[in-house]
């Protein structure tokens, strides 16, 4: 499974302007392709069922529910927390919550993390400190795996940032969460995501295209995503078929 990229989606159904349902389907108009389920105040009978439903969402665009901790709920992807458990439960797609280098170094199989946050966050106040663009391109140089920027993500100028930075996406929350209309937001964070990763068109008499932008580059989108890319530093993807290894 690929790892996700991107504008990803974190739920918070506390905060969820017009209910969680809805925000969710206004992102996934608005272009985004991936959601991790979190709400893991819930019991488990609650949570799956609200994982059904967005998966349904999800499943006309190709799109993918990821599920916070170690149980997917009836999927094949999960997301946890930097705390454990250690291995990670063996699924299709793992992801884990980091937020500084030791983190990063006891990453295994996982085959994405987060990396939090890259600016002060509404949704964890005074958590940190904030690691700013020149703090993510550091950890982005040195992770094993490919890094999703999170924390204080809320303008395009910002999702441009963390891509030049060399992070393969941006995870959500606040912004999308709160927002009056969830699916212009997504899709003005989307396309600020799409034309960082794009190349440069080639200029009237130049002999090559001009050098595609500092960060990720995009390969060809898979299930319906128009949002998968590799990063920049040319680190091979984890594969999911020899998950024993890096």
């Amino acid at each position: 499974m690929t790892p996700p990229s991107g504008v990803v989606v974190l739920t918070d159904r506390l905060v969820a302007r017009g209910g969680l349902d809805r925000v969710v389907a206004g992102a996934v108009a608005g272009g985004v392709r991936w959601v991790v389920l979190r709400e893991k105040d819930l019991p488990r009978a609650e949570r799956a069922a609200l994982a059904a439903d967005l998966r349904a969402i999800l499943a006309d665009v190709g799109g993918t529910l990821i599920v916070a901790g170690p149980d997917p709920l009836g999927g094949d992807a999960v997301h946890l927390p930097a705390a454990g458990p250690y291995p990670p439960p063996t699924v299709g797609l793992v992801g884990r919550s980091c937020h500084h280098q030791p983190e990063l170094d006891r990453l295994t199989t996982e085959h994405y993390a987060t990396i939090s946050p890259v600016w002060p966050t509404k949704t964890k106040p005074g958590y940190g400190p904030p690691l700013d663009v020149a703090g993510l391109g550091s950890l982005v140089r040195s992770s094993p795996v490919p890094l999703l920027a999170l924390g204080g993500v809320e303008t395009p100028e910002q999702v441009t940032a963390c891509v030049e930075a060399g992070a393969t996406g941006v995870a959500v929350l606040g912004a999308l969460m709160r927002a009056n209309d969830p699916a212009e937001t997504a899709a003005t964070l989307t396309s600020a995501y799409v034309e960082a990763v794009t190349p440069e068109l080639l200029e009237p008499g130049a002999g090559s295209p001009r050098s595609p932008r500092r960060g990720l580059r995009p390969t060809v989108p898979t299930q319906g995503s128009s949002l998968t890319a590799r990063s920049g530093h040319c680190r091979p993807q984890p594969q999911t078929a020899t998950k024993g290894e890096k």
